[in-house]
């Protein structure tokens, strides 16, 4: 396989691409909409999909439909009868707050005739922040940030979210009893567990308020007083799965990760590679998680395994960055900066590495394209691959070398996209 690096990316770009498609609220939407009820129809909704979610709900929906949903700036779609609400993703705002002020009004004074649909996708957490009396929203900020640089796995994280929350853990599904909750989930987690999307709004879980504190004695988190003393107190106590008022709801993960790893791999055997889906619910530090990764494609590259080359190693799931300094970049462009400096100097090994909602970490990009001459551009530029590594600094690498790869909002969010391309 001779072809030049932009046709390698290419090649990348059109496995994200096929990912993507494949969990995209229009595709998806339709062949798990709920009957009519005899009464009122109202979505609810968070995420960085919902906005999209909404759209294609509406266009499918035959009957009369109202509702408020919030998603991430710049992550508004039009709707007709569903109004979309903008707010900050990953650091709550004020539009966050009141936000989640709306949906429970939205659902609030509901019968047993009416119906509400919830759509629910990744990223749902920051933008619902409702903080219990005797936090405030600073209070709510300040937990979140200590939440994001702790290195904590996402059921971790939404454990003490939860429990510091008056919406999160299925709080909201309870608001709009007796009415009947169909809760139509993008699911960004790895292992698919419905009540840890969004920290569960509509979904509540097993975990307790002792498993949150036990979170924040483990992974050492900073909170602020209000928020340790609340987790203390029964406030803190968030309804159960077996409560009566959840016993007509519904759950429906209507998108994942599997299923977009495997669009990915089909396209990829289309075009005449073969591919390997390594798993959809990889966790742990994104670094790390590069090394294993940077093992197999050089094992693959190196050795006659039994595998076919050219060929591609897929994977999904959640990685998590513990911030040692204070540099930009998300996990993907971290998972990369890494995985480049173990593949250095092999001209046989490429990869793209973003995640699905368009979105790493806080800047414009979804994630970057290496290859072996990664960390040689870098260093042509006075660049130390390992200092920027060390500094939390990923974005800023490729950025200098023009290696982002920026592909805007998606409408969806089933998590991390990687692809290791084996030639």
């Amino acid at each position: 396989m001779r072809v030049s690096p932009a046709e390698r990316r290419a090649f990348l770009t059109s496995l994200f691409d096929a990912a993507v498609d494949a969990a995209h609220p229009a595709k998806v939407i339709a062949a798990n909409l709920p009957l009519r009820p005899k009464g009122r129809t109202v979505v609810v909704g968070a995420g960085k999909g919902s906005a999209q979610m909404a759209r294609a709900l509406e266009s499918h929906w035959d009957g009369p439909l109202s509702g408020v949903v919030v998603t991430r700036y710049g992550f508004g779609v039009g709707c007709d009868r569903i109004e979309i609400i903008e707010a900050s993703h990953p650091v709550p705002d004020d539009a966050g707050l009141v936000a989640s002020e709306r949906l429970f009004g939205a659902v609030s004074g509901l019968s047993s005739d009416d119906l509400v649909i919830a759509v629910i996708s990744g990223g749902g957490s920051a933008l619902l922040p409702a903080p219990p009396e005797g936090m405030s929203l600073a209070d709510e900020i300040a937990v979140n940030k200590a939440l994001l640089a702790s290195g904590a796995p996402i059921s971790a994280m939404n454990a003490v979210r939860k429990h510091l929350s008056t919406i999160k853990g299925g709080r909201l599904a309870a608001a709009a009893y007796p009415a009947r909750v169909v809760s139509l989930i993008v699911s960004d987690i790895p292992g698919d567990d419905p009540a840890l999307v969004a920290s569960g709004p509509t979904v509540p879980d097993e975990t307790t308020r002792y498993d949150a504190l036990r979170s924040v004695e483990r992974y050492r988190l900073s909170l602020p007083p209000s928020a340790i003393s609340h987790l203390r107190s029964e406030a803190a106590v968030a309804p159960r799965p077996d409560d009566p008022r959840f016993a007509g709801n519904e759950v429906r993960i209507i998108a994942s990760a599997a299923v977009s790893l495997e669009a990915a791999a089909a396209e990829a055997r289309r075009r005449g590679i073969e591919a390997f889906v390594l798993s959809d619910a990889i966790e742990g530090e994104a670094r790390e998680v590069a090394r294993t990764h940077a093992a197999l494609a050089l094992q693959m590259a190196e050795r006659n395994v039994g595998h076919r080359k050219p060929a591609v190693l897929l994977s999904g799931g959640e990685t998590t960055v513990s911030l040692r300094g204070n540099g930009k970049g998300g996990r993907n462009c971290e998972f990369l900066l890494s995985l480049a400096i173990d593949i250095q100097g092999r001209s046989d090994i490429w990869s793209l590495a973003a995640d699905t909602d368009g979105i790493d970490g806080s800047e414009e990009n979804a994630g970057a394209f290496a290859d072996g001459s990664t960390v040689a551009r870098l260093a042509a530029r006075s660049l130390d691959a390992r200092a920027l590594l060390d500094a939390n600094d990923s974005w800023s690498a490729f950025h200098e070398i023009a290696d982002l790869f920026s592909p805007g909002p998606t409408g969806t969010n089933v998590n991390d996209f990687r692809a290791i391309l084996v030639e």
